[in-house]
């Protein structure tokens, strides 16, 4: 199950972060690192930094997106500050590290860490199902990208093995759609919504952005997710006539 959680690291600027994040999941049993458009290479600094987790640095997996690492993806959380202008359904770290042990039994499962100095853009946020904010001391919040990596590492761990020594049941766990999947329900609606005149190409980012949350909050089934497509298709097809 620990293979099934991908840390994505996400424009890393600092090559010994990469090392740094990869010695903080393998003391946690994690192994799958992917890098999205890192600005910088796997090198000696990552090597000294990863301290006998080197091996987890030049395995990971290079990507050009976070649409392309988290593709197969049927839960994807982004580790970010509490936000007041993008609201978004929120986990806590120890809910967080339940929710991907019940989900990654059956699918991979992605953490999403941002850039050293910015984190992540709001277009990377809204391409998560949740987000977890770490609750550090108000009056000293300052986690750098390894430690924000080993805590939410940690929490993963820690359900894991509450799970093994059988504390919870297993849960049933409906078959949720891949994140590529919930990106072509989104850009059918889109098409759709602008062929009935509902928006118009110039203004359509506000009313996409609150059914991303919608749709992100309520995580459609697969069967959902083609039942609406279904619906999205007969719509076309009326307006065609």
């Amino acid at each position: 199950m620990l293979h099934n959680v991908k840390v994505v690291l996400v424009g890393t600027s600092h090559s010994g972060n990469i090392g740094s994040a990869a010695r903080a999941m393998k003391v946690m049993g994690l192994t799958n690192l992917v890098l999205v458009d890192p600005q910088c290479s796997v090198d000696e600094q990552t090597m000294a930094l990863a301290s006998g987790a080197g091996e987890i640095a030049q395995n990971a997996k290079i990507v050009s997106s976070l649409d392309e690492a988290v593709s197969d993806c049927q839960l994807v959380v982004g580790s970010s500050a509490r936000s007041r202008t993008l609201e978004w359904p929120m986990l806590e770290p120890r809910e967080c590290g339940r929710k991907f042990v019940e989900e990654g039994e059956s699918s991979p499962v992605a953490l999403v860490f941002g850039r050293e100095r910015t984190g992540l853009t709001n277009e990377e946020l809204q391409k998560c199902h949740f987000h977890v904010c770490i609750p550090a001391n108000p009056e000293y919040s300052s986690l750098n990208l390894a430690m924000a990596v080993q805590t939410l590492s940690y929490e993963v761990r820690m359900a894991y093995l509450e799970k093994e020594r059988a504390a919870f049941p297993k849960a049933e766990i409906p078959e949720y759609s891949r994140h590529e999947e919930f990106e072509m329900l989104l850009q059918h609606i889109e098409k759709v919504i602008k062929l009935t005149g509902f928006i118009n190409d110039g203004q359509p980012n506000k009313v996409m952005t609150k059914l991303r949350r919608l749709f992100s909050r309520a995580r459609p089934e697969v069967q959902e997710i083609n039942m609406l497509r279904g619906v999205l298709t007969s719509v076309e097809k009326m307006n065609k006539n």
